[in-house]
């Protein structure tokens, strides 16, 4: 099978698929913390510790939350404007490794060291987006 660069079905495969991680990242999260006795909804977890997996299933959906405003923002002015294709469906793809990376390492590993491992993929991502976000901008002119 081929992958056909030339119109924005990758881009948005990338962008649909970024979106179900958010869901998934939700229910790992919030299903985790219902579990815990007195857990309250719409209230951080009780222990504010990475040592803790309901603080970092919590955190890797509020971070991924916190970045989908400009990833999702990015994405979608790149596809307006006009942007080359295939660079955007590469940089949405690598935003979305990243992400992906981030959300595995942010579950596996109980570190306050910064930076630690999953702060590489956040910085991937983060790079990926800016590269698309001036994509999209230069498009424009």
């Amino acid at each position: 099978m081929q992958i056909d660069f030339s119109d924005y079905r990758v881009a948005l495969i990338g962008v649909g698929l970024l979106l179900l991680m958010v869901f998934v990242q939700w229910m790992v999260g919030n299903g985790r913390k219902a579990k815990e006795a007195g857990a309250l909804p719409g209230t951080p977890p009780k222990h504010l510790s990475h040592q803790d997996f309901t603080f970092r299933a919590w955190r890797t959906h509020q971070n991924t939350l916190e970045n989908l405003g400009t990833m999702l923002g990015a994405s979608f002015l790149a596809i307006v404007a006009g942007a080359n294709p295939f660079w955007v469906a590469l940089l949405v793809w690598v935003m979305l490794f990243g992400r992906l990376v981030h959300m595995i390492l942010y579950y596996a590993i109980a570190t306050d060291k910064n930076p630690s491992p999953r702060s590489y993929f956040f910085g991937l991502a983060w790079l990926a987006n800016l590269a698309l976000l001036i994509l999209g901008l230069i498009a424009l002119l």
